[in-house]
């Protein structure tokens, strides 16, 4: 089975050399925004026109906002507020994206090269990871992942 090389990135406490020097390292293609609200003001290059912008000039990276694969607000306020846990956090938002049938909407080939960006630093408490183990579980391990 070829597998579809998947990267995920998180933009707080990097700065932007670093940041766009990674993507440009592991020969990103497409940048796809999870985050439901894109307009963040944790870091300036972050926000959705600007990144566009700054992905396309530096790299010639296309940019895609999919809050398909994004938690609700909901879910993301309960969690921020502390009102549930991480493990309760990983349930809920598990069963949204299976309800979303997020599986449907993409396919390995379409993630390959791709790297989903939200603003977690790390990966293990971040629902990018989440999305590419729902993924690989649907998918029969077609994703080939790696936290940048």
């Amino acid at each position: 089975m070829v597998q579809s090389r998947v990267l995920t990135i998180g933009f707080t406490r990097t700065t932007a050399q670093n940041f766009f020097g990674r993507l440009e390292k592991a020969g990103v293609k497409k940048v796809i925004d999870v985050r439901l609200h894109n307009t963040s003001q944790l870091a300036g290059f972050a926000k959705a026109d600007d990144l566009a912008w700054f992905l396309d000039k530096i790299g010639g990276v296309e940019y895609v906002h999919a809050p398909l694969l994004a938690p609700t607000d909901d879910i993301l306020t309960d969690y921020r507020k502390r009102h549930c846990d991480w493990t309760q956090y990983e349930a809920r938002f598990r069963a949204l994206i299976a309800k979303r049938r997020i599986e449907d909407h993409y396919a390995p080939e379409m993630l390959d090269h791709c790297c989903l960006l939200c603003s977690e630093h790390d990966a293990e408490h971040c629902h990018r990871r989440l999305v590419c183990e729902y993924l690989n579980e649907r998918w029969s391990g077609a994703l080939r992942v790696q936290h940048l």
